[in-house]
């Protein structure tokens, strides 16, 4: 199989499962805090691709000539996106719906530019900014201005894209030097589980039963959407770059609209439809306008 098509599959299920997972992550809190809850799904994410890390990568990564000390930091580094960016979407869950926290997640594909100008000095497009004025249109009816509990979750949710949009960056960078795609997926959800614990044993009741009671419910999160999706989501990018494969990961937040609709019932009206079609409309245009550019006029 092409290796593009490959990752572009990857990236496709990767989405879905994270859209299906706002399902879990927002029926998954009520015995654990947000900070239990991500320190648990993180940590089941772990040991589901232990064994595989064991079997496929741990001998390739003994022939290297990579130390543990060149690799540390970019793994803490990624292990605390990873964490941040899962706590930040359980509080918004905690104050808005899933439709809401997913779909103003997905801000990410239009941050991944500017992080990419910032930190590696790549230029922005020109479509970046008629995409961000019809993304702030389309949160603008997908909030209830009257209900301030509201704002705030979405306001978590908006800050939480800045943390998934390093991720996908700097995973995309970590690659270059660490092509080791399962012990990436694995050891970023140690490091993550163990980041989030820290902070859960000061601020939350945390206890294994509490723990069983929201199991099965920590067990999709964990094991799918941690898991497997994040292994999926790196092997996707090893052949796709960051705001490409950023498009196709926001798919997430049309698939948990439609899964927040049909499983909890959190009814989509024409004005919060508009807003997400208005979302989606952006950050493929964001994504397709670059291409089009290259191929009439020869220009980035």
């Amino acid at each position: 199989m092409d290796k593009k098509l490959f990752s572009l599959i990857c990236a496709i299920t990767c989405s879905l499962i994270w859209g299906s997972a706002f399902i879990a992550q927002d029926m998954g809190m009520d015995y654990n805090g947000p900070l239990t809850f991500t320190a648990g799904r993180l940590f089941l994410g772990f040991l589901t691709l232990l064994p595989f890390l064991i079997i496929f990568e741990k001998r390739k990564i003994a022939d290297s000539n990579l130390t543990l000390k060149n690799i540390s930091l970019n793994l803490f580094f990624i292990g605390f996106l990873l964490a941040a960016g899962n706590a930040l979407q359980q509080y918004a869950l905690l104050y808005t719906d899933v439709a809401n926290t997913a779909v103003f997640t997905i801000f990410y594909v239009l941050i991944v530019p500017f992080v990419s100008y910032l930190f590696f000095s790549k230029n922005i497009h020109w479509s970046v900014w008629p995409c961000v004025i019809i993304c702030f249109i389309g949160g603008f009816l997908l909030t209830d201005l009257n209900n301030v509990t509201v704002r705030i979750g979405d306001s978590i949710a908006v800050f939480n894209a800045f943390f998934w949009a390093f991720h996908i960056v700097f995973i995309s960078r970590f690659l270059r030097k660490f092509n080791h795609p399962i012990t990436i997926a694995a050891l970023q959800c140690l490091i993550g589980a163990v980041i989030a614990f820290i902070p859960a044993l000061f601020f939350e009741q945390v206890s294994f039963g509490n723990l069983l009671l929201d199991g099965k419910e920590m067990l999709y999160a964990g094991i799918l959407s941690s898991g497997v999706a994040f292994l999926l989501q790196i092997y996707s990018q090893q052949n796709l770059s960051p705001a490409p494969v950023a498009i196709i990961f926001s798919l997430e937040g049309v698939f948990a609209s439609i899964f927040g609709w049909l499983i909890l019932s959190q009814f989509l009206g024409f004005i919060k439809i508009s807003g997400i079609i208005l979302i989606v409309i952006a950050v493929i245009f964001s994504q397709l306008a670059p291409i089009y550019d290259k191929k009439k006029y020869g220009r980035n």
